[in-house]
């Protein structure tokens, strides 16, 4: 099923593109929608009404999937919106300067304490050096959260409201630009977690 055929995962749900969903009311309409579309309700139509069928109950799990994580969610509307695709993977040289201050120091002090590791320091008397080096990165991380919340409110605001093209899209841009920052940081955290 296509975009242009069914709609966005959105308006297939019966919601406006907010980024902020009532999660019982997403699962009320998926119950709704699932009974409208199961293929079991199909078995003695045409042959291209139980394929139709069988479309639309795909589509619809697969906006579920989406609509009910809110990173997800997030990353759907960019595209739909027409911002430029998003990687995985977040180019360091596309970071703010504060993060990439904040990662040379993390790395410096976790090359230290692998060359420790090896030279046979136990690994409890590491583990406070660790968390240490840490800190800023969570501290980065906790405020990220934080502007994402932010920028998903304001967002939901704009749909609500009469935002100009122009606003609605400054907001698209900032969203773009703290998800892919989140993306990076929340990596670098993992590889200190497999410490």
């Amino acid at each position: 099923m296509t975009l242009a055929r069914h709609g966005d995962y959105f308006s297939f749900f019966g919601l406006p593109r907010r980024l902020t969903i009532d999660q019982a009311d997403l699962d009320q309409r998926l119950r709704r929608l699932s009974r409208q579309f199961h293929p079991d309700y199909f078995y003695t139509a045409s042959t291209p009404e139980r394929l139709a069928s069988l479309e639309r109950s795909s589509y619809l799990n697969d906006a579920y999937r989406v609509l009910k994580q809110p990173l997800d969610r997030a990353e759907y509307l960019l595209k739909i919106e027409g911002m430029p695709a998003m990687g995985r993977h977040q180019d360091a040289k596309e970071l703010p300067a504060g993060v990439l201050e904040d990662v040379f120091a993390l790395n410096e002090e976790l090359d230290e304490i692998r060359a420790a590791r090896a030279a046979g320091t136990p690994r409890e008397q590491l583990q406070a050096r660790v968390e240490v080096a840490r800190r800023p990165i969570d501290e980065r991380a906790a405020r990220q959260e934080a502007r994402l919340q932010e920028l998903f409110e304001r967002w939901d605001r704009l749909v609500d409201g009469q935002a100009t093209p122009e606003t609605r899209r400054e907001t698209l841009e900032e969203l773009r630009r703290l998800l892919q920052e989140r993306s990076y940081v929340a990596n670098l955290l993992a590889t200190v977690t497999d410490l």
